[in-house]
């Protein structure tokens, strides 16, 4: 199969699709890849890094995807890169399609193969392509949400892990999934108290059993939150519903009750997030004031590491690569269901069921 791997060209996005070592193993098994030039750099690759490994350097993104049967890309395409896409071309990558109808109407008028990451689901309901990008974003929501804090940026000017004499700073985390955890295990390695909501009492058992005591877990509903956040500093939303688009948890006339600059990080803001008041911003313009309350709401918050968000990426997606390479798609999704529940939308018809739902657009299965 001809693989294309074109340059991310969303705002600060700096991560790349695959790494040499990847292609390495698709060249090695007489797949063609061509690398845009300069793809790698922003996560430490050069393109004579590539060559090494038997890839071939297109000078221009429309040469990328002239040529490719595949596309492997790690964010969405954006509206300068939908003419781009030909009919029948697999493109495989972050779509997150809930949080945008431009996106999905773009991509149902492609007759592209769109197969998502976020939605490639093992038989246990784990999200094995989006979880290392969840832990990245989810490690990553405390150190931002801990900067922003800061008065110079408009914060509490409080330190999350206080000092002897000063009690420390009051994180509440919404949501224990994959992001939840992570940020939770970050502030309380920093010294903050910690506060986990869920509405699954499974997931907040395995946190009450995981994490250090002064993480303390409580059972997610309105009245809750509504309490919780009149007292703490930092509030990082991390509510995923695959596929679909997030709940809504707090809305504008809840800002009222939270101190003047509490932070909020809504992790959750690829598919429309949590917080009524979230935005998309970039790592350039990252945050904004509502009602004296700063809203970091970055949609591609890996991609600020994106050495160590590329390698871990690639570490996931490398095995469906080959797979859908060697197979094609069809066969390589009949093959491997967890890969089959990735097919988003396929020659014009959408077949995932929450997209349909979503915008109340016709759905097929798959």
């Amino acid at each position: 199969m001809i693989i294309g791997v074109p340059k991310e060209i969303k705002n600060n996005e700096s991560r790349v699709a695959i790494t040499p070592s990847g292609v390495f193993e698709l060249t090695k098994r007489d797949h063609k890849v061509y690398i845009q030039s300069t793809a790698g750099i922003g996560s430490g690759f050069v393109d004579s890094d590539y060559e090494e490994v038997g890839a071939i350097i297109l000078p221009t993104i429309e040469e990328v995807y002239a040529i490719a049967e595949m596309i492997v890309k790690v964010k969405e395409p954006i509206e300068s890169e939908y003419k781009l896409i030909k009919p029948n071309q697999i493109v495989f990558t972050y779509f997150h399609f809930a949080s945008s109808e431009k996106l999905t109407k773009a991509m149902i008028e492609s007759n592209a193969i769109c197969i998502a990451y976020e939605t490639v689901e093992d038989a246990d309901g784990s999200l094995p392509l989006l979880t290392p990008m969840s832990e990245v974003a989810g490690r990553m929501a405390i150190q931002q949400g801990a900067k922003y804090l800061e008065k110079p940026v408009k914060g509490k000017g409080v330190l999350l892990g206080g000092v002897p004499g000063v009690t420390p700073g009051k994180v509440l985390v919404l949501g224990a999934g994959v992001v939840g955890v992570q940020a939770a295990k970050m502030a309380s390695g920093l010294g903050a108290h910690v506060t986990i909501m869920d509405i699954n009492m499974k997931r907040l058992r395995y946190v009450n059993d995981v994490l250090p005591s002064h993480v303390v877990t409580d059972f997610s509903n309105e009245y809750r939150i509504r309490k919780h956040i009149k007292t703490h500093d930092l509030i990082i939303g991390g509510v995923l519903v695959k596929g679909a688009k997030a709940p809504k948890l707090i809305t504008r006339d809840m800002l009222k009750d939270m101190h003047p600059g509490t932070v909020i990080v809504d992790v959750a803001v690829d598919q429309g997030g949590c917080i009524e008041t979230t935005k998309p911003t970039t790592h350039e313009d990252p945050t904004y004031i509502i009602d004296d309350v700063v809203h970091y709401c970055v949609a591609n918050m890996p991609g600020a590491v994106p050495y160590t968000s590329t390698i871990a990426l690639t570490n996931v997606t490398l095995p469906y690569v080959i797979n859908i390479a060697q197979k094609g798609w069809e066969a390589a999704c009949d093959s491997d269901a967890s890969l089959k529940k990735g097919l988003n939308i396929v020659n014009g018809k959408i077949v995932y069921k929450e997209i349909s739902e979503t915008f109340d657009l016709a759905a097929f299965e798959a």
